[in-house]
């Protein structure tokens, strides 16, 4: 699958990506968070918006700061993982805005003002629930065929699905197969540049899961129990973030596999054939 690149954006200088539209990246350069979160700054009629925040860094709420003015109407949150919600402490202290965020949080250190849930209007954006990466993930979509993305669709690679309550591969399937139905023109995401003509794209990542799922579930059945060393063996990552952030995915299509009945537990943290 062909993943976008773009080069290293400034720090703490807005770029304007689209009319009325604003990105700041963050400096969380990493290998899960590529050149760092994006947060993104909309002029809106009832006021600036401003989606996930980002991690906590005061260097970059000094920046979202700069680029509002200071007044800002809402700060929408995609989901509760703290690259994309650090910040908000010190940008509400600051600026008194609003939190809305999906009702039932993934984390418990985070909890909206507003109360969101899947077709809930703010301003322009609805907000569509994703869950897969996060249980609360939510994107948001404008009538023009924008949508923030957030983690759950990223043109630089595809998302980590960790096993639940946090996270789910059955969800994650389902929430693929509504964008898929969308007809979106434009996404926006948490991370990386934007992606044109996103559905072809999207149609892959879920064609690509459901061959690891294949070959996980064949994984199982040549008698590997083991999460840890199907992992091991389907995954080559030498850096132990991605590593372990294979071993997630793999954790979370097990249990998919486990609820459709395709395998079982075998009750000392392994797994067989149903």
């Amino acid at each position: 699958m062909p993943y976008l690149t773009e080069p290293e954006p400034p720090r703490g200088i807005t770029q304007e990506v689209l009319p009325g539209i604003l990105r700041l990246t963050a400096a969380n350069v990493g290998p899960m968070t590529y050149h760092g979160t994006n947060t993104y700054i909309l002029d809106e009629p009832d006021g600036v918006v401003v989606i996930d925040p980002g991690p906590e860094d005061s260097g970059h709420v000094d920046a979202i700061i700069a680029a509002t003015g200071g007044t800002i109407a809402h700060i929408l949150l995609t989901h509760a993982h703290r690259d994309h919600f650090g910040a908000i402490k010190e940008l509400q202290q600051r600026t008194g805005a609003p939190v809305a965020s999906f009702h039932l949080s993934c984390d418990p250190d985070h909890g909206p003002d507003i109360d969101l849930v899947d077709g809930s209007q703010i301003g322009s954006l609805a907000a569509v629930h994703t869950p897969g990466h996060a249980s609360d993930h939510l994107c948001f979509a404008r009538k023009d065929g924008l949508l923030f993305s957030g983690d759950h669709v990223m043109g630089w690679c595809t998302t980590v699905v960790g096993p639940p309550p946090r996270g789910s591969m059955v969800a994650f399937f389902a929430s693929l197969k509504r964008l898929i139905a969308r007809d979106d023109r434009l996404y926006l995401p948490g991370h990386g540049p934007l992606l044109p003509n996103p559905r072809p794209y999207v149609q892959e990542i879920l064609d690509r899961r459901i061959v690891r799922e294949h070959e996980i579930e064949a994984a199982v059945r040549s008698g590997l129990s083991d999460p840890y060393e199907i992992s091991a063996t389907l995954y080559k990552k030498t850096h132990p973030v991605l590593k372990r952030a294979a071993e997630r995915n793999v954790l979370s299509h097990l249990s998919k596999l486990v609820t459709e009945g395709r395998i079982r537990e075998d009750g000392i943290g392994g797994f067989v054939s149903a």
